[in-house]
């Protein structure tokens, strides 16, 4: 896999420079983001958004550094500003000699003259800290780096116009301190080394290019809070302290040796796996504190803005900690989602503000037991597996009597149904105002397929405790018996909803592979081939699965304009990056070629590099050359590659001893 690692060519183009963007994270929710270009494009960008109520609450602190170099009596500019209406200035970027990752570190070098100076981002695992470290690598004389702060206190999600707002900002021992207003949490801009002098400067009306693709508004303004000043000489290293916490560690490179030792930890456990894919599973894994365990986990479904939702955290388990070899991250985060079963189904997320989980899901709690299957095959943990039984044999009851939403079991032919007008249950969720875009009410082909699974399941996990499976394997039948009613004999492909309020549809989706590819298939091998060979031409791009065939009426295959517009494309033909997991364990399924199967992934190994660099994008548009879209670090993007990655190596292994 290559380096990702640019030379000026990419990081003195900005029309390149700022479509690739930067990600560092804490493991609590923080995050840190920005471009190579060191332009601002999005709301979400900044050098400290804490998790306040961890893994949610994120509240931009610190934006940016504006940084100023002088030396040998000339002035660079190391930064690049957008202001309203496309103005740029200064144009920072030209000074970029290289840009690259060491490890999940994003590291600059700038160059002037014979000058040549390091700078490096990271975050302190387990603490809203960001650190900002400086070094000069090569120099004949003194270099003098001036940094410009600037500061915000808002929700992420939210923009700032600063007329009239004053924060408090205290000068103190190595930097500042800022209170955004009384009763606001404080936080602290420190260094050691240097003079700062305290400002209160708003500076307004920077251009948000991103947020006006994405039909949102598109200016923000940030406060010029102070100015440090310091002076290098050649090998000497400064670092920047940014911190929500009371007493964040000041030893700057005792903080870089320990976010080395965690990301080498991450790769150690991870053997056979590229280093920057298995480092991609870090950013998503955070804890969650629940009152029954202080220490539990979660999933971040994606960066910038996404919290953690059931369905997206039972996907990704298998490749985010399985395939990386964090089995106890995986078993704490099964135990937290246990906690919140509620009338048999899990939540499908957590709101930013407050605590209270919103149940509107059908597909989440079906992962679940998936989720919990992948795990004991890797773990063989019984203790585990018997205390995690009654909720599973929970939620079975309850979707065999009915739950939210109308999902219950048709007594008829033992599928499940849901749905009733004006939700959304399954993936395809999306939703404006009371317009529900793909609303499958009825017998969707991929919840049938998760229930034949989940109830094959459930029989194993019977016999492996010692209990009786009959029942289950009883159900399971007749799902299997049943499920030829999928069958489009017309078309030789699945429908993808049945016994809906407009009968049977019929268009070509992804949902289908799910049938094939998930570890208990309810489809005959003929079919299995015919569903992977008709998904393969229609569907399959480099970058994932099309939601819908480019030969319906209705598929859209751009993704952009104003919310209604988007969601409007979101499951109507825009590619999905996880789609790839099912496609390429139903082809390995089918053709047992994992050679074969691999070469799908190459394209999305490339991804690394662009967009979100050491992830993968949540979406790309339908049509070629398919451009990354939506979340730039997607948890099941990434998930999914690193559990066939492993899956298609597990194979090919297996196959030659």
């Amino acid at each position: 896999m290559r380096q990702i690692d640019f030379g000026q060519d990419v990081c003195g183009n900005l029309a390149i420079a700022e479509t690739k963007e930067w990600l560092v994270t804490n493991g609590i929710g923080g995050y840190a983001s920005g471009t190579v270009a060191n332009l601002l494009t999005r709301r979400y960008h900044g050098l400290l958004i804490a998790a306040t109520q961890p893994p949610l609450g994120r509240t931009l602190l610190v934006t940016k550094f504006d940084e100023t170099a002088q030396y040998a009596g000339q002035q660079a500019p190391l930064f690049t500003n957008r202001w309203m209406g496309g103005h740029i200035d200064p144009h920072g970027y030209r000074q970029t000699e290289r840009f690259f990752l060491d490890g999940t570190m994003p590291v600059w070098i700038f160059a002037f003259g014979d000058a040549q100076l390091e700078k490096r981002i990271w975050m302190q695992p387990g603490a809203n800290t960001t650190y900002v470290q400086y070094r000069l690598a090569r120099a004949t004389r003194p270099l003098t780096l001036k940094v410009k702060a600037l500061i915000n206190f808002r929700d992420h999600h939210g923009e700032t116009h600063g007329n009239g707002w004053t924060m408090q900002i205290e000068k103190i021992n190595n930097g500042l301190q800022v209170t955004a207003f009384e009763g606001a949490q404080s936080f602290r801009i420190l260094c050691d080394a240097g003079i700062v002098d305290v400002q209160h400067e708003w500076v307004r009306n920077f251009d948000l290019s991103i947020e006006r693709y994405r039909g949102l508004p598109d200016s923000d303004d940030h406060l010029f809070a102070g100015e440090f000043t310091l002076t290098l000489q050649e090998g000497e290293t400064v670092t920047f302290m940014l911190s929500a916490e009371a007493a964040p560690n000041m030893d700057g490179q005792a903080a870089l040796a320990e976010r080395k030792t965690y990301d080498k930890t991450i790769t150690g456990l991870a053997p056979g796996l590229p280093q920057q894919l298995a480092l991609a599973a870090e950013p998503f894994i955070v804890r969650r504190n629940t009152p029954a365990d202080p220490n539990g986990h979660s999933v971040i479904a994606g960066y910038p803005w996404f919290g953690d939702w059931g369905r997206d955290t039972m996907i990704s388990l298998p490749g985010l900690t399985l395939a990386t070899g964090q089995f106890d991250v995986a078993r704490s985060i099964l135990r937290t989602f246990a906690q919140y079963v509620e009338q048999g189904m899990l939540p499908n997320r957590f709101p930013d503000a407050g605590e209270t989980p919103e149940y509107n899901t059908v597909d989440a709690t079906l992962w679940y037991f998936e989720a919990v299957r992948a795990y004991f095959e890797a773990t063989g943990d019984v203790p585990l597996l018997e205390e995690l039984y009654p909720v599973l044999e929970e939620i079975v009851v309850c979707h065999i009597q009915g739950t939210r939403y109308h999902i219950h079991m048709d007594p008829s032919d033992g599928l499940l149904h849901a749905g009733e007008p004006g939700v959304q249950l399954t993936w395809m969720d999306a939703k404006v105002g009371e317009w529900v875009v793909t609303p499958r009410t009825g017998k969707p082909v991929e919840i049938n397929a998760l229930w034949y699974n989940a109830l094959r399941s459930m029989a194993d996990f019977a016999k492996r405790l010692g209990k009786p499976a009959h029942r289950y394997e009883t159900r399971a039948q007749q799902v299997m018996s049943s499920f030829t009613k999928f069958w489009n004999e017309s078309v030789a492909y699945c429908f993808d909803v049945i016994d809906g309020p407009e009968g049977p549809d019929d268009s070509l989706r992804p949902n289908q592979l799910l049938a094939v590819s998930l570890f208990h298939s309810p489809l005959p091998g003929p079919k299995q081939k015919a569903v992977v060979d008709i998904c393969a031409r229609h569907l399959l791009t480099s970058h994932g699965l099309r939601s819908l065939s480019p030969l319906d009426p209705a598929y859209i295959g751009h993704y952009g304009g104003n919310m209604r517009q988007r969601d409007a494309a979101y499951h109507q033909g825009t590619v999905w990056a996880w789609l790839i997991g099912p496609f390429v364990s139903a082809h390995l399924k089918v053709y047992h070629n994992p050679a074969a199967a691999r070469s799908f992934l190459t394209p999305l190994l490339l991804q690394l590099s662009d967009h979100g660099l050491g992830s993968i994008s949540e979406i790309f548009d339908g049509d070629a050359p398919f451009t990354p879209r939506g979340c730039f670090a997607q948890a099941w993007s990434v998930a999914e590659l690193l559990r066939v990655y492993r899956e298609t190596d597990d194979f090919e292994r297996k196959a030659t001893t």
